[in-house]
């Protein structure tokens, strides 16, 4: 099964995005990406809209670490805020060559980036935006599978392979909305798997139903714990891959709302040095569930594998506001915890998970369930 440019571009333009004519809406990627890049610029121009195009070459991203100077790590070119501030939407394109071409950079440099970014971020995301992926031979490599077998996936998790994607991506939404009907009322969230036994507070503050419109694929629901609530230890068995570098096996324990101790089997040089970005970065921003069970395996890429069903996840770092949390970081590190089997996640006692798969009441409505 092969992703059909021409129908990701309907989806992404239309149903993510929503563009109206006259909207400027920069499309961020990789030469990888041409197809989908192309199809995106033909949808945007047929909705009367402007796209502002920008490709990124093989080897660029390295070649700007082993140049940059201070004041590149430290400060952003006036001409990328100005953009930031003034687009309308903005669509990044995830297609790499190489997953791995950063993982010889120094975690304090990229962490000093993240900061110096902050404004730049902030201006983005105060608009409409949408993260995606286009298959790339790397990204088929990194997840151990043959290029048409991870291209079937993308597709399956998009639901572009169903008549009407749009229409399945509304019945996740329904199904979503049920399990936040459930989730709502709650106080004390606890998630029990081997090696985590961790509890945070959630009452009063909003759960937000993702359904595609920011993340494509998506299908969680995530809000924002309070900020000295989490106690306890956590053991997270995905890899994570931020810039770059893999890091596995993490392990956080958290007094207070805060790491107090932290290790990964591999890469916690690159753990250490994001916990150490600013003070936020030792506190949680965000807990989700994953619901999105045409995702049935982890494949080395947080977009895809948060969203995996039957799984949570929790962010060090930044809160966003729209759930009433209000913790300020530049990291905002997705760590995935798998609950299949052998894991559970409770509401105030109440199973919400076991063994992966919803209970009675809380299960989302999946078009892959």
């Amino acid at each position: 099964m092969s992703v059909d440019p021409a129908a990701f571009a309907r989806l992404l333009c239309g149903y993510c995005l929503d563009v109206e004519p006259g909207d400027q809406v920069s499309v961020r990627t990789t030469t990888l990406a041409a197809p989908l890049v192309l199809a995106v610029q033909r949808e945007l121009l047929e909705r009367e809209a402007w796209p502002l195009v920008h490709v990124e070459l093989p080897g660029q991203q390295e070649g700007f670490w082993d140049a940059a100077r201070d004041v590149h790590l430290d400060g952003v070119a006036p001409a990328t805020l100005t953009e930031a501030r003034a687009i309308d939407a903005s669509l990044r394109i995830q297609a790499p060559h190489n997953t791995r071409a950063l993982a010889g950079v120094e975690p304090s440099r990229t962490s000093r980036v993240m900061r110096a970014q902050a404004e730049v971020r902030e201006a983005m995301l105060s608009k409409r935006w949408c993260l995606t992926l286009w298959p790339t031979a790397a990204l088929a490599q990194q997840a151990g599978m043959s290029d048409a077998a991870f291209a079937g996936i993308v597709a399956r998790a998009l639901f572009l392979d169903r008549p009407d994607p749009v229409a399945a991506w509304r019945e996740l939404r329904d199904g979503q909305e049920r399990l936040i009907d459930r989730l709502a009322p709650a106080r004390e969230l606890r998630i029990e798997a081997e090696g985590t036994d961790l509890t945070l507070h959630v009452g009063g503050r909003t759960w937000v139903n993702s359904d595609g419109k920011h993340n494509m694929p998506s299908g969680e629901v995530f809000t924002g714990p309070h900020e000295t609530s989490a106690e306890g230890r956590i053991r997270y068995t995905i890899p994570s891959s931020p810039a770059g570098t893999e890091v596995t096996g993490i392990e956080l324990e958290f007094r207070a709302g805060e790491v107090v101790s932290a290790r990964a089997e591999r890469g916690d040089d690159v753990l250490q040095a994001a916990l150490a970005t600013d003070p936020g970065a030792r506190r949680l921003g965000e807990i989700g569930i994953g619901t999105n069970f045409g995702i049935d395996q982890p494949i080395g890429n947080t977009l895809f594998d948060e969203k995996l069903g039957g799984t949570v996840h929790l962010a060090l770092g930044r809160s966003y506001p729209e759930t009433g949390g209000t913790n300020e970081s530049a990291v905002h590190w997705d760590m995935v915890c798998d609950l299949r089997p052998g894991g559970r996640l409770t509401a105030d006692g109440e199973p919400i998970l076991v063994d992966g798969q919803f209970t009675p009441g809380g299960r989302s409505a999946s078009t892959r369930a």
